[in-house]
């Protein structure tokens, strides 16, 4: 995503074409971090990825630039870029803000959601329910369309918050938090009926009670930190180390 698009794209990349060669190498790099193909804390070779992605070196350090402000690629000094790790501590903290934020802007979408709101959030629930019921097969193409289901459902709920700032925000964490969601969804450690959750997420949206939505959103994001910490023990709070992981390659 292109610092310009940041409060019409909140949660995501544009969905149109990418415009650029950097804009596209941006998108590339940042899915093969988001599904794990490149692992966290491994050594972003230059050399190598610009003949992988088919782009030149200076295009792909762009591309890296860009990935920095989104936290999702590290730099220390001469060492060059890295994936960006993770940690049981880091998703800990991506929950707790996400909650925080989430839910005021959900209040605040409540209270301020006019007709057109409700619209797109009945549409985006539909829409979830459907891809929800296929989640069971775990098959990777209906992974990565749930994701963009589950995304837009997210958006809908907050999309009559009037802050774009929160809205931009709660984004930035939305997609920080993808890679940890990307693991729990392919490898459950704990039965969870997600359409369920989004279900009580809809039924008190609707009804217009901030509380009790506010509530089931909550439970809902705590929901994944708590499958990722049972399946992720061996973290115990330790970000996994770039220098360990770049002898990998």
């Amino acid at each position: 995503m292109l610092h310009s698009q940041k409060f019409t794209t909140p949660f995501s990349e544009v969905e149109t074409p990418p415009r650029t060669l950097v804009e596209s190498a941006y998108r590339q790099v940042r899915s093969d971090i988001i599904g794990g193909r490149l692992a966290p804390g491994e050594k972003l070779r230059v050399e190598h990825l610009k003949d992988q992605y088919g782009i030149g070196a200076g295009t792909l350090r762009e591309a890296l630039a860009l990935l920095l402000s989104d936290a999702l690629v590290i730099s220390e000094g001469q060492r060059g870029f890295h994936v960006a790790p993770i940690s049981l501590a880091d998703i800990k903290d991506i929950t707790d803000t996400r909650v925080l934020l989430e839910t005021e802007a959900l209040r605040q979408s409540i209270k301020a959601g006019g007709d057109e709101w409700e619209a797109g959030l009945i549409a985006a629930f539909h829409k979830l329910g459907k891809m929800d019921e296929k989640l069971g097969n775990r098959a990777s193409h209906l992974i990565r369309e749930w994701e963009v289901r589950n995304r837009n459902f997210h958006e809908a709920l907050i999309a009559g918050c009037d802050s774009r700032w929160l809205r931009y925000l709660i984004g930035l964490l939305y997609r920080q938090s993808e890679r940890y969601r990307h693991l729990s969804i392919s490898s459950p450690t704990m039965p969870r009926d997600v359409h369920a959750e989004h279900t009580l997420i809809f039924e008190a949206t609707f009804e217009r009670d901030a509380k009790r939505a506010s509530r089931a959103l909550e439970q809902h994001i705590r929901l994944t930190f708590d499958s990722i910490r049972l399946m992720l023990p061996a973290f115990n709070d330790k970000p996994s180390s770039p220098r360990e992981n770049s002898n990998q390659l």
